[in-house]
Protein backbone atom coordinates (compact mmCIF):
# COMPACT_ATOMS: atom_id res chain seq x y z
CA UNK A 1 0.00 0.00 0.00
CA UNK A 2 1.22 3.50 -0.85
CA UNK A 3 0.10 6.48 1.21
CA UNK A 4 -0.23 9.76 -0.65
CA UNK A 5 -0.23 12.69 1.76
CA UNK A 6 -1.10 16.30 1.09
CA UNK A 7 2.01 17.70 2.74
CA UNK A 8 4.32 15.53 0.64
CA UNK A 9 2.57 16.49 -2.61
CA UNK A 10 2.52 20.20 -1.76
CA UNK A 11 6.22 20.16 -0.83
CA UNK A 12 6.94 18.58 -4.20
CA UNK A 13 4.88 21.16 -6.09
CA UNK A 14 6.68 23.99 -4.31
CA UNK A 15 10.01 22.49 -5.40
CA UNK A 16 8.99 22.70 -9.09
CA UNK A 17 10.12 26.32 -9.21
CA UNK A 18 12.94 26.88 -11.71
CA UNK A 19 13.54 23.13 -12.25
CA UNK A 20 15.08 22.78 -15.72
CA UNK A 21 13.39 20.35 -18.12
CA UNK A 22 14.26 19.80 -21.78
CA UNK A 23 11.37 19.20 -24.17
CA UNK A 24 12.39 17.82 -27.54
CA UNK A 25 9.97 16.90 -30.29
CA UNK A 26 7.56 18.15 -32.91
CA UNK A 27 6.94 21.86 -32.31
CA UNK A 28 3.61 23.21 -33.54
CA UNK A 29 1.61 26.40 -33.67
CA UNK A 30 -2.15 26.16 -33.11
CA UNK A 31 -4.28 28.78 -34.84
CA UNK A 32 -7.93 29.27 -33.90
CA UNK A 33 -10.18 31.21 -36.28
CA UNK A 34 -13.52 32.17 -34.74
CA UNK A 35 -16.53 33.31 -36.71
CA UNK A 36 -20.20 32.99 -37.59
CA UNK A 37 -22.00 31.08 -40.33
CA UNK A 38 -24.87 33.06 -41.87
CA UNK A 39 -25.02 31.66 -45.38
CA UNK A 40 -24.00 28.83 -47.71
CA UNK A 41 -21.45 29.45 -50.42
CA UNK A 42 -22.92 29.87 -53.94
CA UNK A 43 -19.81 28.10 -55.28
CA UNK A 44 -20.34 24.82 -53.37
CA UNK A 45 -22.66 23.46 -50.64
CA UNK A 46 -20.37 24.55 -47.82
CA UNK A 47 -20.83 27.12 -45.03
CA UNK A 48 -19.22 30.54 -45.32
CA UNK A 49 -17.51 31.50 -42.05
CA UNK A 50 -17.35 35.24 -41.45
CA UNK A 51 -14.21 35.67 -39.36
CA UNK A 52 -14.55 37.66 -36.15
CA UNK A 53 -11.22 36.96 -34.44
CA UNK A 54 -8.22 34.66 -34.42
CA UNK A 55 -5.71 33.51 -31.84
CA UNK A 56 -2.47 31.55 -31.72
CA UNK A 57 -1.37 29.06 -29.07
CA UNK A 58 1.65 26.84 -28.59
CA UNK A 59 1.04 23.25 -29.68
CA UNK A 60 2.77 19.88 -29.74
CA UNK A 61 6.12 19.89 -27.92
CA UNK A 62 5.75 23.64 -27.40
CA UNK A 63 2.56 23.05 -25.38
CA UNK A 64 4.45 20.62 -23.13
CA UNK A 65 6.97 23.39 -22.50
CA UNK A 66 4.08 25.78 -21.83
CA UNK A 67 2.68 23.35 -19.24
CA UNK A 68 6.05 23.15 -17.51
CA UNK A 69 6.35 26.94 -17.36
CA UNK A 70 2.81 27.22 -16.00
CA UNK A 71 3.91 24.98 -13.12
CA UNK A 72 6.78 27.44 -12.45
CA UNK A 73 9.59 25.26 -13.81
CA UNK A 74 12.14 26.32 -16.45
CA UNK A 75 11.46 24.67 -19.84
CA UNK A 76 14.05 24.38 -22.61
CA UNK A 77 12.50 23.67 -26.00
CA UNK A 78 14.39 21.89 -28.79
CA UNK A 79 13.31 20.91 -32.28
CA UNK A 80 12.82 22.52 -35.66
CA UNK A 81 10.63 25.26 -37.10
CA UNK A 82 10.61 27.05 -40.44
CA UNK A 83 12.04 30.39 -41.41
CA UNK A 84 8.54 31.77 -41.91
CA UNK A 85 6.02 34.11 -40.30
CA UNK A 86 4.51 31.30 -38.24
CA UNK A 87 7.92 30.42 -36.86
CA UNK A 88 8.32 34.05 -35.81
CA UNK A 89 4.92 33.98 -34.10
CA UNK A 90 5.83 30.77 -32.29
CA UNK A 91 9.13 32.19 -31.03
CA UNK A 92 7.31 35.31 -29.85
CA UNK A 93 4.87 33.19 -27.85
CA UNK A 94 7.77 31.25 -26.35
CA UNK A 95 9.58 34.43 -25.35
CA UNK A 96 6.41 35.80 -23.77
CA UNK A 97 5.97 32.48 -21.94
CA UNK A 98 9.54 32.36 -20.54
CA UNK A 99 10.45 29.30 -22.61
CA UNK A 100 14.13 28.95 -23.55
CA UNK A 101 14.34 28.45 -27.33
CA UNK A 102 18.12 28.11 -27.71
CA UNK A 103 17.67 24.48 -28.76
CA UNK A 104 15.37 25.31 -31.69
CA UNK A 105 16.78 25.02 -35.21
CA UNK A 106 15.25 27.01 -38.08
CA UNK A 107 15.24 25.66 -41.63
CA UNK A 108 13.90 27.37 -44.73
CA UNK A 109 13.25 24.02 -46.39
CA UNK A 110 10.82 22.88 -43.70
CA UNK A 111 7.70 24.91 -42.77
CA UNK A 112 6.61 25.56 -39.22
CA UNK A 113 3.86 23.05 -38.42
CA UNK A 114 0.58 24.99 -38.28
CA UNK A 115 -2.79 23.55 -37.34
CA UNK A 116 -5.65 25.93 -38.14
CA UNK A 117 -9.01 25.24 -36.55
CA UNK A 118 -11.99 27.16 -37.92
CA UNK A 119 -14.75 27.42 -35.33
CA UNK A 120 -18.29 28.72 -35.82
CA UNK A 121 -20.92 28.87 -33.08
CA UNK A 122 -18.71 26.86 -30.77
CA UNK A 123 -18.29 24.00 -33.26
CA UNK A 124 -15.15 23.17 -35.21
CA UNK A 125 -16.01 23.39 -38.90
CA UNK A 126 -12.70 22.20 -40.34
CA UNK A 127 -9.03 21.81 -39.43
CA UNK A 128 -6.31 22.73 -41.91
CA UNK A 129 -2.80 21.30 -41.39
CA UNK A 130 0.37 22.73 -42.90
CA UNK A 131 3.31 20.48 -42.12
CA UNK A 132 6.26 18.41 -43.31
CA UNK A 133 6.34 14.80 -42.13
CA UNK A 134 9.58 13.56 -43.68
CA UNK A 135 12.42 12.24 -41.54
CA UNK A 136 15.23 14.69 -40.92
CA UNK A 137 18.01 14.69 -43.48
CA UNK A 138 21.50 13.51 -42.55
CA UNK A 139 22.66 17.11 -42.69
CA UNK A 140 20.04 18.34 -40.23
CA UNK A 141 20.27 15.59 -37.57
CA UNK A 142 23.62 16.88 -36.20
CA UNK A 143 22.11 20.37 -35.93
CA UNK A 144 19.27 19.04 -33.78
CA UNK A 145 21.70 17.10 -31.59
CA UNK A 146 23.89 20.20 -31.20
CA UNK A 147 20.81 22.20 -30.21
CA UNK A 148 20.00 19.62 -27.52
CA UNK A 149 23.62 19.57 -26.31
CA UNK A 150 23.56 23.33 -25.69
CA UNK A 151 21.03 22.97 -22.86
CA UNK A 152 21.63 19.50 -21.38
CA UNK A 153 23.78 20.78 -18.51
CA UNK A 154 20.93 23.02 -17.36
CA UNK A 155 18.19 20.39 -17.04
CA UNK A 156 17.17 17.75 -14.52
CA UNK A 157 14.86 15.81 -16.82
CA UNK A 158 13.99 15.24 -20.50
CA UNK A 159 10.59 14.90 -22.17
CA UNK A 160 10.22 13.59 -25.72
CA UNK A 161 7.00 14.79 -27.39
CA UNK A 162 6.65 12.64 -30.51
CA UNK A 163 3.91 13.47 -33.02
CA UNK A 164 5.58 11.49 -35.81
CA UNK A 165 6.45 14.57 -37.87
CA UNK A 166 10.05 13.42 -38.39
CA UNK A 167 11.98 15.16 -35.60
CA UNK A 168 12.15 12.08 -33.37
CA UNK A 169 14.34 9.58 -35.18
CA UNK A 170 16.72 6.79 -34.17
CA UNK A 171 19.81 9.00 -34.11
CA UNK A 172 18.19 11.68 -31.92
CA UNK A 173 16.72 9.11 -29.53
CA UNK A 174 20.01 7.23 -29.19
CA UNK A 175 21.70 10.49 -28.21
CA UNK A 176 18.96 11.34 -25.70
CA UNK A 177 19.02 7.92 -24.05
CA UNK A 178 22.82 7.96 -23.78
CA UNK A 179 22.82 11.50 -22.39
CA UNK A 180 20.10 10.80 -19.81
CA UNK A 181 21.96 7.72 -18.55
CA UNK A 182 25.25 9.62 -18.29
CA UNK A 183 23.58 12.40 -16.29
CA UNK A 184 21.29 10.08 -14.30
CA UNK A 185 18.20 12.13 -15.16
CA UNK A 186 14.75 10.79 -16.15
CA UNK A 187 13.78 10.51 -19.82
CA UNK A 188 10.03 10.37 -20.44
CA UNK A 189 8.38 9.64 -23.79
CA UNK A 190 4.97 10.70 -25.07
CA UNK A 191 5.05 8.14 -27.88
CA UNK A 192 3.83 7.30 -31.34
CA UNK A 193 3.50 3.53 -31.89
CA UNK A 194 5.23 3.67 -35.28
CA UNK A 195 8.42 4.88 -33.57
CA UNK A 196 8.36 2.38 -30.69
CA UNK A 197 11.73 0.84 -31.49
CA UNK A 198 13.43 4.20 -30.91
CA UNK A 199 12.33 4.38 -27.25
CA UNK A 200 14.27 1.41 -25.83
CA UNK A 201 15.67 1.93 -22.31
CA UNK A 202 13.81 5.20 -21.64
CA UNK A 203 12.75 5.83 -18.02
CA UNK A 204 9.00 6.16 -18.54
CA UNK A 205 6.60 5.95 -21.49
CA UNK A 206 3.12 7.54 -21.38
CA UNK A 207 0.89 6.17 -24.18
CA UNK A 208 -2.86 6.62 -24.21
CA UNK A 209 -4.94 3.44 -24.29
CA UNK A 210 -5.12 3.27 -28.09
CA UNK A 211 -1.38 3.81 -28.46
CA UNK A 212 -0.61 1.21 -25.80
CA UNK A 213 -2.84 -1.31 -27.56
CA UNK A 214 -1.09 -0.69 -30.87
CA UNK A 215 2.37 -0.88 -29.33
CA UNK A 216 1.63 -4.20 -27.65
CA UNK A 217 -0.52 -5.64 -30.43
CA UNK A 218 -3.06 -6.47 -27.74
CA UNK A 219 -6.72 -5.46 -27.55
CA UNK A 220 -7.62 -3.72 -24.30
CA UNK A 221 -11.02 -4.45 -22.77
CA UNK A 222 -10.31 -4.58 -19.03
CA UNK A 223 -7.68 -4.23 -16.29
CA UNK A 224 -6.23 -7.66 -17.05
CA UNK A 225 -5.64 -6.58 -20.64
CA UNK A 226 -4.00 -3.35 -19.47
CA UNK A 227 -1.51 -5.26 -17.34
CA UNK A 228 -0.68 -7.76 -20.08
CA UNK A 229 -0.30 -4.89 -22.53
CA UNK A 230 2.08 -3.00 -20.22
CA UNK A 231 4.15 -6.12 -19.57
CA UNK A 232 4.50 -6.71 -23.29
CA UNK A 233 5.60 -3.13 -23.95
CA UNK A 234 8.06 -3.31 -21.05
CA UNK A 235 9.58 -6.56 -22.26
CA UNK A 236 9.95 -5.27 -25.82
CA UNK A 237 11.42 -1.87 -24.96
CA UNK A 238 13.18 -2.47 -21.65
CA UNK A 239 11.14 0.25 -19.92
CA UNK A 240 10.26 -0.39 -16.26
CA UNK A 241 7.52 2.24 -15.80
CA UNK A 242 4.52 2.69 -18.10
CA UNK A 243 1.74 5.23 -17.54
CA UNK A 244 -1.33 4.56 -19.69
CA UNK A 245 -3.87 7.39 -19.88
CA UNK A 246 -7.47 6.27 -20.40
CA UNK A 247 -9.53 9.45 -20.78
CA UNK A 248 -12.67 9.36 -18.66
CA UNK A 249 -11.44 6.14 -16.98
CA UNK A 250 -8.40 7.84 -15.49
CA UNK A 251 -4.99 6.25 -15.84
CA UNK A 252 -3.08 3.07 -15.06
CA UNK A 253 0.50 2.97 -13.83
CA UNK A 254 2.46 -0.25 -14.34
CA UNK A 255 5.86 -0.85 -12.76
CA UNK A 256 8.08 -3.85 -13.22
CA UNK A 257 7.97 -5.98 -10.08
CA UNK A 258 5.06 -3.99 -8.59
CA UNK A 259 2.21 -4.54 -11.03
CA UNK A 260 -0.67 -2.28 -11.97
CA UNK A 261 -2.01 0.73 -10.08
CA UNK A 262 -5.33 2.18 -11.28
CA UNK A 263 -6.32 5.78 -10.59
CA UNK A 264 -9.78 7.04 -11.66
CA UNK A 265 -10.27 10.41 -13.27
CA UNK A 266 -10.34 13.45 -11.00
CA UNK A 267 -12.29 15.62 -13.47
CA UNK A 268 -15.61 16.99 -12.26
CA UNK A 269 -16.59 18.54 -15.59
CA UNK A 270 -15.01 17.89 -18.97
CA UNK A 271 -15.11 20.72 -21.51
CA UNK A 272 -12.07 19.95 -23.66
CA UNK A 273 -9.46 17.15 -23.51
CA UNK A 274 -7.08 18.97 -25.88
CA UNK A 275 -3.57 18.94 -24.44
CA UNK A 276 -4.45 16.82 -21.38
CA UNK A 277 -1.67 14.36 -22.26
CA UNK A 278 0.83 17.25 -22.28
CA UNK A 279 -0.29 18.20 -18.77
CA UNK A 280 0.08 14.61 -17.56
CA UNK A 281 3.64 14.08 -18.79
CA UNK A 282 4.74 17.55 -17.61
CA UNK A 283 3.41 17.04 -14.08
CA UNK A 284 4.60 13.43 -13.89
CA UNK A 285 8.13 14.46 -14.90
CA UNK A 286 8.30 17.26 -12.35
CA UNK A 287 6.99 14.90 -9.67
CA UNK A 288 9.78 12.41 -10.33
CA UNK A 289 12.41 15.15 -10.30
CA UNK A 290 10.99 16.40 -6.99
CA UNK A 291 11.52 12.97 -5.44
CA UNK A 292 7.98 11.61 -5.60
CA UNK A 293 7.48 7.94 -6.36
CA UNK A 294 5.92 7.00 -9.72
CA UNK A 295 2.60 6.33 -7.93
CA UNK A 296 2.64 9.70 -6.21
CA UNK A 297 3.62 11.42 -9.45
CA UNK A 298 0.80 9.64 -11.30
CA UNK A 299 -1.73 10.72 -8.68
CA UNK A 300 -0.52 14.33 -8.95
CA UNK A 301 -0.58 14.31 -12.75
CA UNK A 302 -4.11 12.88 -12.63
CA UNK A 303 -5.18 15.81 -10.46
CA UNK A 304 -3.59 18.22 -12.93
CA UNK A 305 -5.35 16.58 -15.88
CA UNK A 306 -8.65 16.84 -14.03
CA UNK A 307 -8.16 20.60 -13.82
CA UNK A 308 -7.08 21.16 -17.41
CA UNK A 309 -9.96 19.24 -19.05
CA UNK A 310 -12.33 21.60 -17.26
CA UNK A 311 -10.96 24.44 -19.37
CA UNK A 312 -11.69 25.25 -23.03
CA UNK A 313 -8.89 25.10 -25.60
CA UNK A 314 -5.25 24.05 -25.32
CA UNK A 315 -5.03 24.85 -21.61
CA UNK A 316 -2.49 24.49 -18.80
CA UNK A 317 -2.65 24.21 -15.02
CA UNK A 318 -0.84 26.61 -12.70
CA UNK A 319 1.13 25.67 -9.62
CA UNK A 320 -1.39 27.44 -7.35
CA UNK A 321 -4.30 25.60 -9.01
CA UNK A 322 -2.56 22.30 -8.42
CA UNK A 323 -1.86 23.11 -4.77
CA UNK A 324 -5.53 23.99 -4.24
CA UNK A 325 -6.57 20.71 -5.88
CA UNK A 326 -4.29 18.78 -3.52
CA UNK A 327 -5.61 20.67 -0.50
CA UNK A 328 -9.21 19.85 -1.44
CA UNK A 329 -8.65 16.13 -2.04
CA UNK A 330 -8.72 13.40 0.59
CA UNK A 331 -5.62 11.65 1.87
CA UNK A 332 -5.61 8.40 -0.03
CA UNK A 333 -3.90 5.04 -0.30
CA UNK A 334 -3.15 3.30 -3.57
CA UNK A 335 -2.87 -0.46 -3.85
CA UNK A 336 -1.94 -2.60 -6.86
CA UNK A 337 -4.80 -3.00 -9.35
CA UNK A 338 -7.07 -0.63 -7.44
CA UNK A 339 -7.77 2.76 -5.92
CA UNK A 340 -8.95 3.26 -2.35
CA UNK A 341 -10.13 6.53 -0.87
Amino acid sequence: MIKVTKDRLIDAINSFERVGVLVIGDIMLDQFVWGEVKRISPEAPVPVVEVEKESFLLGGAANVAHNLESLSSKPFLAGMIGEDIFGERLLELCRNGNIDTSGIIRQGSRPTTLKTRIIARGQQVVRVDREERKKLSNEVIPLIINGISRVLDDVQGIIVSDYNKGIICEEVMNFLIKSSKERNIPLLIDPKPSNSEFYKKATVITPNQKEASEMAGTEIQGDGDIERCAEKISKGLGIDTILITRGSEGMDLWQRGKGLFSIPTMAREVFDVTGAGDTVISTFTLGLIAGLSPCESAFLSNLAAGIVVGKVGTATVTRNELIKAVESTQVISIKPSGFYG
